[in-house]
């Protein structure tokens, strides 16, 4: 198992995207504050570069396939810096499926595997959607 090991940097990286996912949605909980959503956007940035490392997030972010993704998040994430929210996290959600839906079929295995809310991903009528997109991406 080479490169699963957890150095300090990986748990330092995989804190501060858990805590930019957080403040994120502690923002759309409190109604698309914009400073709780722009710190929680720094945190999952910076968190996914310092976790991967800066070289493998330049080239996964400038990968051609990406590059609308990137783009769309991108722009999200300025909508959201000079405070029109709602705007900046619909550009952000599509550029992070469209940028992520790569990793759908892992997450959709490891959601299955989580002890309290497993089961409600294990129910036939949910198992049935997540297997028609397991291993799709996204048309774009």
């Amino acid at each position: 198992m080479i490169g699963l090991e957890m150095n300090d940097r990986k748990k330092i990286g995989l804190g501060l995207t858990g805590f930019g996912v957080f403040f994120s949605f502690l923002g759309i909980m409190m109604f698309f504050d914009k400073g709780l959503l722009a710190i929680g956007n720094i945190l999952f940035v910076s968190g996914v570069v310092i976790t991967i490392g800066v070289k493998p997030s330049l080239q996964f972010f400038l990968k051609t396939s990406n590059l609308k993704g990137t783009i769309s998040f991108g722009i999200g994430f300025f909508f959201v810096i000079i405070g029109w929210p709602v705007i900046g996290m619909a550009a952000e959600a599509y550029g992070f499926v469209i940028l992520f839906s790569g990793f759908w079929p892992t997450l959709s295995v490891f959601m299955q595997k989580i002890p309290v809310i497993g089961w409600v991903f294990q129910q036939p009528y949910i198992r049935s959607i997540i297997d028609r997109y397991r291993g799709r991406r996204v048309p774009v």
